[in-house]
């Protein structure tokens, strides 16, 4: 089980770091998206932060700190419930799959951090 752990854990990571990063440098996929959905573009930085912070909490509590890597997979889990519901209010379905899929990381990494 520990190795399920640390493998999903760390594409957790980096799932969430690399969108972290493509946030920061305004990348056109995530300005376009961020439109559609009808979030302000002054909120991306601070989602960035939101999601580089969780990744660094997850890689905290693979390095040894477990309530951290707890706190940042439940963190994660709440931030992209509520993507998956901005998606859902703005009926944009037709690219559900990434949230839904952050979504799932997340999720997959709590459940394993908390059986750990």
């Amino acid at each position: 089980m520990f190795i399920a752990y640390v493998i999903v854990t760390v594409v957790t990571i980096a799932a969430n770091a690399g969108i972290a990063v493509a946030d920061l440098m305004k990348a056109g996929f995530v300005l376009a998206n961020a439109a559609e959905v009808g979030t302000p573009r002054s909120w991306i930085p601070p989602l960035a932060a939101l999601k580089g912070a969780g990744a660094a909490g997850l890689l905290l509590g693979l390095l040894g700190v477990p309530f951290i890597g707890a706190a940042a997979a439940t963190g994660l889990v709440l931030f992209y419930v509520g993507a998956v519901a901005v998606h859902v209010r703005a009926r944009v379905y037709y690219n559900m799959a990434f949230p839904g899929g952050y979504l799932a990381l997340s999720v997959a990494s709590l459940v394993l951090t908390a059986t750990r």
